[in-house]
């Protein structure tokens, strides 16, 4: 085949757009830069299963895959694995195998949603720093914990792989693979084409999420997570929450990560940007007002909490993402 081959895995279970998003960016790319009369290669697009034939996806659509996994025998550009239901609540020990053996033979890998769970079983996450859907991310620190999970940005690159957030996700990746391989000037045109925004960077957070918080299993830890609740403005230090449930400040920092799935300060921050967000969105107070409504204290604060997981100023998401921005502008 010629061009460079990126080779689509599916499977039982499988979560459609997380397949259709990226081919169709890299299928689109390839009519963009023949239409540029650019002399280089586009994408050969493969979809490959454990056998060749329909696979029948998590919603019940049917996806055809024309090529069994033994098939695969040239060199693979980039290897994509898609998520759904299937890569986290199915066994799938043959691709998985497969996966394990001919992942390092590509150039890259790149997984979409809960494919994570499929590359981690096939140990190519291992110590590396990964994403997934946040509602899966708890779930996914627990059972590789040699793997550092960030539930946040909508796409992360470490050593080789790539990884992305929830569906939609997968297309911001694909655009950011595309520019990679080709330039701005494709990957512009290809966005346009398929109206979507063009580049929300890697480290932006899963705007569109509601915040992920993964419920805790005992009586102190859950009752933590409602005084964080409720109390986003008040004092949330470790000491004074340990005490409050009645447990030693190391114990608790131990058990909260263990049942939670990350430190409580960096759980404590995500749920204040998580309010300062919706306050933006939605109201036209101050900067101040709203660390002070949001337990940041200074905007300062706020700010490197914004830059932080957000990669965005306060002001700059105000003017991008509020109502009454939106409205003016409409």
């Amino acid at each position: 085949m010629a061009g460079r081959t990126i080779v689509f895995t599916t499977f039982p279970g499988i979560q459609p757009l997380d397949l259709t998003g990226p081919h169709e960016v890299f299928a689109t790319a390839s009519r963009v830069v023949e239409g540029l009369g650019r002399n280089e290669p586009g994408y050969e697009l493969v979809i490959a299963a454990t056998a060749s034939g329909p696979v029948v996806a998590e919603s019940g659509m049917a996806i055809y895959a024309p090529y069994a996994l033994s098939d695969i025998s040239e060199p693979i550009h980039t290897l994509v694995i898609p998520g759904g239901d299937g890569a986290v609540d199915a066994s799938h020990p043959e691709l998985v195998a497969w996966l394990g053996q001919h992942a390092a033979g590509a150039q890259r890998v790149a997984t979409i949603c809960t494919g994570t769970f499929l590359a981690a079983a096939a140990g190519l996450c291992d110590h590396k720093r990964v994403t997934t859907h946040w509602s899966r991310a708890g779930e996914l620190a627990q059972q590789y914990p040699n793997i550092t999970v960030d539930p946040d940005p909508i796409y992360i690159f470490d050593d080789g792989l790539w990884t992305s957030a929830g569906v939609t996700a997968g297309i911001d990746l694909a655009l950011a693979l595309v520019e990679h391989d080709l330039g701005p000037e494709v990957a512009r045109i290809v966005a346009r084409y398929l109206v979507v925004y063009l580049h929300r960077p890697g480290g932006q957070s899963q705007f569109a999420a509601p915040v992920w918080s993964k419920s805790a299993e005992a009586a102190p830890i859950r009752l933590a997570c409602e005084i964080i609740h409720d109390e986003l403005a008040g004092d949330l230090s470790v000491d004074a929450l340990a005490e409050r449930v009645g447990l030693s400040s190391r114990h608790f920092t131990r058990r909260f990560r263990s049942e939670i799935g990350e430190p409580v300060g960096r759980h404590i921050e995500r749920l204040r940007v998580e309010a300062a967000r919706q306050i933006l969105e939605t109201d036209s107070v101050g900067l101040e007002a709203v660390a002070a409504r949001c337990g940041f204290g200074t905007t300062e604060t706020l700010r490197r909490a914004f830059h932080r997981r957000l990669e965005i100023s306060p002001d700059a998401y105000r003017r991008q993402f509020s109502s009454s921005s939106q409205t003016s502008s409409s």
